[in-house]
């Protein structure tokens, strides 16, 4: 497939994803066709990126299965997920793990459910509610480009298990530029361009924040 045209397909996924099954194969091709039918109604994303979808959205959440995998029953909040991003690829990649999509967007929130119970998708709930006001814990709290890294982190410190479950510590997993910001927790960045060639993933990162104590208490770059 040439290569400009394999950016506007699932064909960029499958190509760092190399042992998907065939169900998760075919919910990815299904993305394209039912982001543009929603995009028409609402702007879940910006209307002159939906030809990017998975370059600029699905590859993009998908970073993050790029670093660590997790173990089945993990519960992870995707805080602020706008138009389903990053949860639905995950939950696609990771169909064993429990996600809980949040947004304060009623209309977003609306269409996300729409998109959740096309695909088929039973590892997914969502919520219209100002995730600040969630009571509940969970191991992992993923986002992408929400706000700064600091008010993020306000926002969520207090939603994080103490019940350690996976190999990678539990914490923030934050995908944004290259961060500015500290906080009081070990910050492990990834730079996404590690992983995929593309020019997009050029100076964009996961940021992976918790507080298992370490020797440093720094900022630390990987890869």
């Amino acid at each position: 497939m040439d290569q400009q045209k394999s950016l506007h397909t699932a064909a960029i996924v499958f190509d760092y994803f190399t042992d998907l099954s065939s169900t998760q194969i075919a919910l990815f091709n299904r993305l394209h066709a039912i982001y543009a039918s929603w995009n028409a109604k609402i702007n879940l994303i910006s209307r002159k990126d939906i030809d990017h979808l998975y370059l600029h959205h699905v590859l993009h959440s998908l970073a993050i299965a790029k670093v660590t995998t997790f173990c089945a029953h993990t519960k992870i909040l995707d805080f602020g997920t706008g138009g389903g991003f990053p949860g639905i690829p995950l939950a696609i990649i990771f169909p064993e793990v429990d996600f809980h999509l949040v947004d304060a967007t009623a209309k977003k929130i609306k269409a996300v459910e729409a998109i959740i119970t096309t695909l088929g998708l039973t590892n997914i709930r969502v919520s219209c509610v100002r995730g600040e006001a969630l009571a509940e814990a969970y191991d992992f709290i993923v986002g992408r480009g929400v706000t700064n890294l600091k008010l993020f982190y306000n926002w969520v410190k207090d939603k994080l298990s103490q019940e350690q479950k996976n190999r990678l510590p539990n914490g923030i997993l934050y995908l944004k530029g290259k961060p500015t910001e500290s906080l009081p927790l070990s910050m492990d960045l990834y730079p996404l361009d590690s992983f995929f060639k593309e020019a997009f993933f050029k100076e964009k990162y996961l940021v992976h924040a918790y507080s298992v104590p370490k020797k440093r208490q720094s900022m630390s770059f990987l890869f």
